[in-house]
């Protein structure tokens, strides 16, 4: 990873969130940020790190949990196919049901190396990945990810990185009343 001041990506992400109107958009801005900046941008060049055919690319954003605490929707998503606009997954699948269960981050370097890989983005596989989930009254009420082609991409500090922008996401998600807005885009989808 290429060195990150974090107070400078911190204050990012918060100048960003602050000029949202809408929690989706808050999230977004959020997640410009840090996939601009996360993950070593030359990880593609070590032997091993790519698959013949795989080029690198990074995809982010955000899954929050329904209200139902059946689903977690993909929000302020940079990188994923616009079919996959809102996708719904098991709150319990996968990674990401992992980081919601335990409530702390998690870090793959290597996803190949990993057989509870769960790979929920439809155009490839994804071999390094960082999650960091929100919390709220000591609950997962989603989480922010971060992932990439090549392995190795993402390291400790990608990571320390990404968790510091947390209370940013939380802090924009309450104040927009991201709740509201997920339950009102959850029931537009089942009509």
């Amino acid at each position: 990873m290429t060195s990150v001041d974090i107070a400078a990506l911190r204050s990012e992400a918060e100048r960003g969130a602050g000029e949202a109107n809408a929690a989706e958009d808050a999230i977004h801005e959020i997640v410009k940020v840090f996939h601009a900046r996360l993950g070593d941008r030359q990880a593609h060049l070590r032997p091993g790190a790519l698959l013949a055919g795989q080029n690198q690319f990074f995809v982010a954003g955000a899954f929050m949990a329904t209200s139902d605490r059946t689903n977690l929707m993909l929000i302020g998503n940079i990188g994923f196919p616009a079919d996959q606009r809102r996708l719904l997954v098991p709150i319990d699948g996968g990674n990401p049901g992992q980081v919601m269960a335990s409530g702390k981050p998690l870090l793959l370097e290597d996803t190949t190396t990993r057989p509870d890989f769960k790979q929920y983005l439809s155009t490839s596989r994804m071999s390094s990945a960082i999650y960091a989930p929100l919390m709220q009254s000591g609950e997962a009420i989603g989480l922010i990810i971060m992932a990439a082609q090549a392995r190795w991409t993402f390291g400790t500090a990608d990571l320390d990185a990404l968790t510091a922008l947390v209370p940013v996401a939380e802090a924009a998600w309450q104040r927009l009343d991201g709740p509201a807005w997920l339950r009102t885009e959850c029931a537009s989808a089942d009509t």
